[in-house]
C-alpha cells in the first residue's frame, strides 16, 4: 500500500468519523428538544392545576 493509499484511507475515516458526531449531534439535539417540550408543558399544566385550586371554592387562604 503506497503512501497516497494511506492518506486516502485514514481521509475517509476522518470523513466517516465527523459524519457519525454530527449524527449523534443531531440526534442529542432532538432529544434536548423534546425534554425541553416536555418540561414547558409539565410547567403550563402546573401553573393551570394551582390556578383551578386557587378558584376552587374550597380553597383557603
Amino acid at each position: 500500500m503506497g503512501m497516497k493509499d494511506q492518506f486516502q484511507d485514514k481521509s475517509e475515516q476522518w470523513q466517516q468519523q465527523a459524519k457519525q458526531k454530527a449524527q449523534e449531534g443531531r440526534e442529542r439535539g432532538r432529544r434536548g428538544e423534546q425534554d425541553s417540550e416536555r418540561m414547558r408543558d409539565e410547567e403550563a399544566e402546573r401553573l393551570q392545576r394551582e390556578e383551578q385550586e386557587r378558584l376552587d371554592p374550597d380553597y383557603d387562604m
